[in-house]
């Protein structure tokens, strides 16, 4: 049986391989809004590394119960080849997301839909985490389809000049920008609200370096004349080993912790077993000593 160190030892491993990984499903909704009017449309489709991913799942929670796409007991959208295709009633309020069938997902989205007799505006805000540095635009859309001159707000705070206008942007998102938006107007209230997320953009892949081989000609030329000495790493590189040095050092600082507790015990063992066979040694001792006294008498 392992000893409580050594299965949190193991534990906090496991914790470690398992904490740097990244999930590479993505659920692309089109067009990539938070708020929809009940009667227009949008597409949902799975997306694995760029490219459209096999085996995934469009999902749906809604009211305590998770729905597949185009199930037949359910009315849940309709697919078209690799896209759920959703026609928007307001019963298509909830959250979405993509799985696969090893049970790897996608960020959650949420997806409102309004009655028009309900509200008369809504707000343009993207349903996915936008990157930081990006560039944003907000609109007050009417049920006409029109936008309007409005004031915009997030958590409670206009934002923008304080006035009225047909947009608001905001430029170089950063993670102070995220929170709850909202768009109102002076004759038809407001829209619902909404929540703007922020995300660290993706660390590009490690640069390679390109080496070139050159062809040897007739007349003997130079080899490394087609060599194009390779760039200095840029300061992402490097930020990027260093992340990878970060989630490795703690596994390997483990696993050593791991093999000096199972040292220990061995060599403990070792003791044990050194004084049971010496006590029999002792004892012949004695006896000759015993046996030599009796035949002196």
């Amino acid at each position: 049986m392992k000893s409580p160190s050594v299965c949190l030892l193991l534990g906090v491993s496991a914790v470690l391989l398992t904490g740097g990984t990244v999930s590479k499903v993505s659920l692309i909704n089109t067009p990539d809004l938070q708020q929809f009017f009940s009667g227009q449309s949008v597409s949902l489709s799975c997306v694995e590394d760029g490219q459209t991913a096999d085996g995934c799942t469009v999902k749906r929670a809604k009211g305590g119960t998770t729905e597949d796409c185009g199930a037949s007991e359910s009315d849940f959208g309709v697919f078209k080849g690799s896209v759920c295709v959703l026609d928007l009633l307001s019963s298509y309020t909830g959250v979405y997301w993509c799985e696969t069938s090893a049970g790897q997902r996608s960020d959650l989205i949420n997806i409102t839909v309004i009655h028009k007799e309900d509200r008369a505006f809504i707000l343009e805000i993207p349903a996915l985490p936008v990157m930081k540095g990006s560039d944003i635009t907000l609109h007050c859309r009417h049920k006409d389809g029109s936008t309007h001159a409005a004031y915009f707000y997030r958590n409670n705070h206009i934002i923008g000049d304080k006035s009225k206008s047909q947009n608001i942007v905001i430029h170089n998102v950063q993670q102070s920008d995220e929170g709850s938006y909202w768009c109102s107007t002076d004759i038809s209230g407001a829209s619902p609200q909404s929540y703007l997320r922020v995300r660290d953009p993706p660390l590009p892949p490690t640069s390679s370096y390109l080496i070139t081989a050159s062809t040897s000609s007739g007349s003997g030329a130079n080899d490394t004349a087609g060599y194009r000495p390779p760039t200095p790493s840029s300061p992402v590189s490097v930020l990027h080993l260093l992340c990878h040095l970060l989630v490795i050092s703690p596994y390997c600082v483990c696993s050593i912790l791991l093999v000096l507790i199972c040292c220990s015990r061995n060599l403990g063992n070792q003791r044990v077993v050194f004084m049971d066979t010496t006590q029999p040694a002792e004892l012949s001792d004695v006896a000759v000593d015993f046996t030599t006294e009796h035949d002196f008498c």
